[in-house]
């Protein structure tokens, strides 16, 4: 059980960094489903999102293992 609420943690942790990349109007096009195996899974409404997501995966993935405290996160997913 602590594993999971740790997993919802890094969720909820993506939805702030999406947001703090994004605003508020493009981050609510995408949404984090899962993480598994140090990849983070998102789905987007457009492929537009998609796209902008792949261009700043670094920059994502950075901020979300500098939040954590550790590298929970290694690439992104993302289902447009």
């Amino acid at each position: 059980l602590k594993n999971q609420v740790e997993l919802s943690a890094v969720l909820e942790l993506v939805e702030g960094v999406l947001g703090e990349l994004f605003g508020a109007d493009l981050s609510k096009h995408a949404k984090p489903l899962f993480l598994k195996n140090r990849t983070i899974t998102i789905s987007c409404t457009s492929s537009a999102m998609a796209q902008e997501i792949r261009l700043n995966q670094a920059e994502i993935v950075s901020k979300i293992n500098a939040q954590v405290g550790s590298d929970v996160v290694d690439r992104i997913r993302y289902l447009a």
